[in-house]
């Protein structure tokens, strides 16, 4: 499932940031973008982010600022007086007797005078703590928005399982009407046969025969199990608990009844309403597979 979740925190020395994006995956990928050397939390990312989330791609943006102190500000004296020497020295050595006011500033400008405040190496160990909270607050609004498109997904799946149950109770309904149409069609051909070859055949082990071909293509039972796992799969979209796995799995036992049911009962009316089955299963199969 979808979703948007995003946290930040402000603090003294550090200001933090996190965005989380989630779409639609069967396994669980996390990817973490963040600056160096915060791109270490990776394993741990996904650590936090695994007692959460099951399944999707889960893209997770860190920004990290570190607030600087007065101490951060320090001119580099040595490498200042260093600078300051050499120039002089040049200048007595041209005779450039020019002592300009903006001499000073040109120096503080040199590499090394005057550092970038914060360019010290942060503590990975000391940043983890308050980074994990931030995280695990933008996972609790990420969470949030999943579920309410999960209460959405669940509506559609309970709506496109009605929708099979409509069309297996036709096909109900028309069993017994089919079995013995092709009871009696076995048996017109057969007695046809017979005429035409001119052999003799008792009459009741004729019906006898014929009935258990007829019996082969009754669907009675792959009926009674579709019905069943269409039950089954009502029960499991209303579980507190992860049901991805398990629905995945249903559907699949659910095309193969659907499958049988078309190709044992040879019947035009029954095919037309199989068909309608597995259209609303393939609808099925793509939602199921971005359920938790």
């Amino acid at each position: 499932m979808t979703g948007f979740g995003e946290a930040s925190f402000q603090g003294e020395k550090l200001n933090l940031a996190v965005e989380l994006r989630a779409l639609n995956n069967r396994y669980l990928k996390v990817s973490l973008r963040a600056p160096e050397p915060y791109h270490l939390f990776e394993p741990e990312v996904e650590k936090t982010v695994r007692r959460t989330v099951r399944r999707g791609t889960i893209q997770v943006q860190l920004r990290v600022q570190r607030q600087a102190r007065a101490q951060d500000y320090q001119i580099n004296e040595t490498a200042l007086r260093s600078y300051l020497t050499q120039v002089n020295a040049v200048r007595e050595e041209l005779g450039y007797r020019d002592r300009s006011d903006t001499l000073l500033g040109h120096l503080l400008a040199l590499p090394g005078v005057a550092p970038e405040p914060g360019s010290d190496t942060p503590n990975l160990q000391e940043d983890w703590p308050m980074t994990e909270r931030v995280l695990e607050q933008a996972l609790a609004r990420l969470q949030a928005m999943r579920q309410e498109e999960g209460q959405a997904m669940a509506r559609e799946l309970l709506s496109l399982r009605e929708q099979m149950k409509g069309e297996l109770e036709h096909i109900r309904a028309r069993v017994t009407e089919v079995v013995v149409a092709h009871r009696d069609r076995l048996l017109d051909r057969v007695r046809g046969l017979l005429v035409d070859l001119d052999i003799k055949l008792d009459a009741n082990d004729l019906i006898k025969e014929v009935s258990i071909i007829a019996e082969r293509s009754d669907i009675s039972e792959e009926i009674v199990r579709l019905a069943s796992h269409l039950d089954q799969f009502q029960d499991i979209i209303h579980e507190p608990e992860s049901a991805g796995r398990k629905l995945e799995f249903l559907t699949q036992e659910m095309f193969r009844e659907a499958n049988t049911i078309g190709s044992k009962a040879s019947d035009v009316a029954i095919s037309r309403h199989v068909v309608e089955i597995k259209s609303s299963l393939e609808k099925v199969r793509e939602l199921v597979q971005n359920v938790e």
